[in-house]
């Protein structure tokens, strides 16, 4: 096995593009437990821990880039305003040690369908996207496009993840996860969910329900349509609980789970109505307090 550790991203996109097997590693806390476990066993190793710019953030005041090795535990302390769905997220990742190590670029290139940035990534909206980096030059990928499959992403064999660019949050963001204990453990199912004021839309993100992380559309469209329709965006006004409980049947029905180890695929369909219910009625709070505020 070759081990690879470019100075420079320019010396990181020349070596992928000379060993496109190489398996890139910042973090390692998914690469390193598979090798570990001799899941994978890679012909390279392409270490990018000198690269401090994939450590970076910056912001436009419309969207931050975020890149690809900004451990989760900075997200939590330096981006829970701009990118609040995103933050509770990476409150659920692994132990602190992972949060220090692990990063949202790591989770987009394992592609789990149980990553637990997926959700709150989609739910974020459609202005999501992944910067693919190669020797070729960049491609934006919108994140409703990157999850091809089981642990597959649509990353060509030369490409890098540079950073994510993500829309600063205009209305309230949830994010919630269930599993088998309380802490340090895999999602059996998770859901992100954001309210989006400023174009009347919302966003939906479901987690380990399906062969790769993906949005609930009809819920997504059916809820706009409410809020739309009788003016609640302008009133905010209850939703009532026809709405809710509505809105939970056709995020279920959006899901396409299995039955595994940790759970049963009923018990994910369940889990996800309860968890689409509260994340809404949580957020709808939150933005009827904020609209009486500045009213």
């Amino acid at each position: 096995m070759e081990f690879l550790r470019p100075a420079t991203w320019d010396e990181a996109l020349a070596a992928k593009a000379e060993h496109p097997t190489a398996l890139p590693i910042s973090g390692g806390t998914d690469v390193m437990v598979e090798m570990n476990f001799d899941v994978h066993r890679p012909s390279a190793i392409l270490d990018l821990n000198r690269i401090t710019e994939l450590t970076e953030w910056t912001a436009d005041g419309d969207a931050v880039r975020l890149g690809a090795a900004v451990p989760y535990a900075r997200i939590i302390e330096e981006l829970s305003g701009p990118l609040p769905g995103l933050a509770l997220a990476a409150h659920t990742v692994g132990s602190p040690q992972i949060r220090n190590r692990g990063s949202v670029g790591g989770n987009l290139g394992a592609a789990s369908p149980a990553g637990d940035s997926h959700p709150a990534l989609l739910a974020a909206g459609r202005d999501v996207f992944v910067e693919a980096h190669s020797v070729r030059g960049v491609r934006l990928v919108p994140i409703d496009e990157f999850y091809v499959g089981v642990k597959r992403n649509s990353l060509e064999p030369d490409e890098l993840i540079r950073a994510v660019r993500i829309p600063v949050a205009d209305g309230p963001q949830q994010f919630s996860k269930i599993g088998t204990r309380n802490a340090m453990v895999i999602a059996v199912c998770a859901f992100g969910f954001a309210l989006h004021p400023k174009d009347g839309t919302v966003g939906t993100g479901i987690g380990s329900a399906a062969p790769t992380p993906r949005r609930a559309v009809e819920a997504e469209e059916y809820l706009r349509g409410v809020l739309a329709g009788r003016g609640l965006w302008e009133s905010g006004e209850l939703l009532g609980p026809e709405v809710v409980q509505r809105f939970g049947e056709l995020v279920k029905a959006a899901a396409s789970p299995i039955d595994d180890v940790r759970g049963t695929a009923d018990y994910r369909r369940h889990a996800l109505a309860v968890m689409a219910r509260r994340t809404l009625t949580w957020c709808w709070n939150d933005y009827r307090k904020q609209i009486r505020s500045a009213a």
